[in-house]
C-alpha cells in the first residue's frame, strides 16, 4: 500500500478531513471518516462496534455513498490515531475507486499521509 508524504490539500478535499473529524468527535468514536463522490456529494460515518456488527468508519462512509447510488469515490479522509489505514476500510474504496487517494489525518486534523494506489 504506497503512502506518499503529505502535501497541501485541497479546499475540497481538507472539507473531507474536517468532516471526518466531526463525526468522530459527535460520538467519541475511534475514527472517522469521509468520502466525496463523483457527483461531489460527500458522506461521513464513524466506526461501529457492536457486538453482531463491526464496520470501520471509512467502510460505512463508502456503504452509505453507494447505498445513495454512488458509481465513483474522487477522495477519502480518515480521522484516527492509529499510524496506518486498516485494509477492510482502504478496500471498500478500491472496490469503487481504484485510484481515489484516501487522506490519513490525525485527531488534530494533520494529515500524516496519501495513499493513492
Amino acid at each position: 500500500m504506497p503512502e506518499s508524504e503529505p502535501s497541501q490539500l485541497s479546499a475540497e478535499d481538507a472539507k473531507l478531513v474536517t468532516l471526518a473529524r466531526a463525526a468522530r468527535a459527535r460520538i467519541g468514536a475511534a475514527e472517522g471518516a469521509a468520502v466525496r463522490d463523483g457527483d461531489g456529494r460527500t458522506y461521513n460515518a464513524a466506526s461501529v462496534a457492536l457486538p453482531s456488527l463491526s464496520l470501520t468508519a471509512l467502510q460505512l462512509a463508502v456503504a452509505m455513498a453507494v447505498a445513495s447510488g454512488a458509481g465513483k469515490i474522487e477522495a477519502a479522509a480518515v480521522v484516527t490515531e492509529a499510524s496506518s489505514l486498516d485494509t477492510l476500510g482502504r478496500a471498500a474504496v478500491r472496490d469503487v475507486s481504484p485510484s481515489a487517494p484516501i487522506h490519513l489525518a490525525a485527531p488534530d486534523a494533520v494529515v500524516f499521509a496519501t495513499i493513492a494506489d
